[in-house]
């Protein structure tokens, strides 16, 4: 069974791997030095060479990165460096819960670590490069230390019913382990704008003026209540421009990067507010929590079915059974189903992006929506042009191009209606 179980393991971190680096490849040979025709009236010539180069450069930058992380896990699991950390972390405590708890944070630490170069460089040296960068190394260092303690409270607290679950529950651990994810799901969802994101940006309610008197006449229009339209400092960190929408209920609200501010006018915004708000408005948010938790719930059960094996520790190099060793075996072996998984997230997420803008379109302007992607898409340097296997895999969004092409469609059977 664990000699099985081991070689299973590195095929499946080999061959995702390769996989990877597959989709990366057909990807980066997509791209052409020469402006595409269908691209003509979005990217001046220039402009288009500038974005080739930049994904040029994030292409060569994740290949090392991601090829020093596979190296990295493939050694300790080769090595049984993950049995070896258990053994000296079981000399410093007993208690199962303290185990797996300052295993996790070794682990973590160690990646934090490890990781830390390589985001000093695609902040510091690829994104100042190109323009995008705003982020001073004292804030940039504040962000790293406030996402580990971050990290370690919500882990710990998440971390510790779940552990003391899978000790005792038994059979029902999946069941009972669920309940505490969806709580806490439910939570961040409901409170992540305004208990999380604080701890990193300030925001500030939308000041009285043109803007807020449109995006209200929007909302008004389209039977969304709203009250709670916060603008976020984006731009000390970086020039890209987002907004998104947040919460449920009465915890429901708009959040707008001051750079999209500046870089749109007031009728691009609103477009790009009302696809945000088609989201809620089609229930994405309540299908996409429920498509989250039933592939949470697949997951903690087939997990529950196995991990009670001596074999998920023996595998790792650990004689004495354990939760997080289990956790972390099992984590390799799920890697096929994830990947299934993950596309079918991505088909259903690019499904909404269509369906919000279908919204934007009703009640308000696919016109100026259209207008505002592709300021967007130039101004972030946006590949327009991805390999359609690399779509299907990784874009939880449709490309700038498949979005307009649908617009004109709508556009043209309304028309056609007429």
């Amino acid at each position: 069974m664990v000699v099985k179980l081991y070689y299973s393991i590195i095929l499946i971190l080999i061959v995702d791997f390769l996989f990877e680096r597959w989709l990366d490849f057909l990807n980066a040979k997509q791209r052409s030095s020469e402006l595409p025709s269908e691209l003509k009236g979005i990217y001046d010539p220039d402009k288009y060479q500038k974005s080739v180069e930049y994904e040029r450069s994030k292409h060569n930058f994740a290949t090392i990165s991601e090829s020093f992380g596979f190296i990295v896990m493939l050694i300790l699991f080769v090595t049984g460096g993950f049995g070896f950390i258990d053994g000296i972390v079981r000399e410093l405590v007993n208690n199962p819960i303290h185990v797996a708890l300052l295993y996790f944070g070794i682990f973590g630490l160690l990646s934090e670590i490890l990781s830390f170069p390589f985001k000093w460089y695609s902040t510091f040296i690829i994104e100042a490069k190109f323009g995008f960068n705003k982020t001073t190394p004292r804030l940039f260092l504040l962000d790293q230390v406030k996402g580990l303690l971050i990290a370690a409270t919500v882990g710990g607290l998440i971390l510790i019913p779940i552990i003391w679950i899978y000790l005792i529950a038994g059979n029902l651990f999946w069941l009972y382990a669920l309940g505490v994810i969806s709580t806490f799901s439910i939570f961040m969802l409901l409170f992540y704008s305004s208990v999380i994101v604080p701890i990193f940006n300030k925001q500030t309610p939308l000041p009285e003026g043109e803007l807020k008197d449109a995006i209200t006449a929007f909302c008004q229009k389209a039977g969304f209540l709203l009250d709670n339209i916060y603008v976020i400092d984006g731009s000390k960190r970086s020039t890209k421009a987002n907004a998104y929408f947040t919460g449920l209920g009465s915890k429901k609200r708009i959040v707008i990067y001051d750079t999209l501010i500046s870089e749109l006018d007031i009728n691009q915004i609103v477009a790009v507010l009302a696809h945000e708000i088609g989201h809620y408005k089609r229930k994405h948010v309540y299908t996409g929590l429920l498509f989250s938790l039933f592939s949470t719930a697949v997951m903690l059960y087939l997990f529950a079915l196995v991990s009670s094996s001596p074999a998920f520790s023996e595998v790792l190099g650990s004689k004495v059974p354990g939760f997080h060793l289990a956790v972390i075996s099992f984590g390799m072996l799920y890697t096929p189903i994830s990947l299934v998984i993950g596309v079918v997230m991505n088909f259903r997420s690019r499904k909404n992006e269509y369906e919000a803008d279908q919204f934007a379109n009703e009640f308000y302007s696919s016109d100026y929506l259209g207008l505002a992607l592709k300021k967007l898409s130039v101004s972030n340097l946006s590949n327009l042009n991805p390999h359609p296997y690399y779509v299907f895999f990784h874009y939880s969004h449709p490309t700038l191009l498949q979005r307009l092409n649908r617009l004109a469609e709508i556009r043209s059977a309304e028309h056609n209606l007429e």
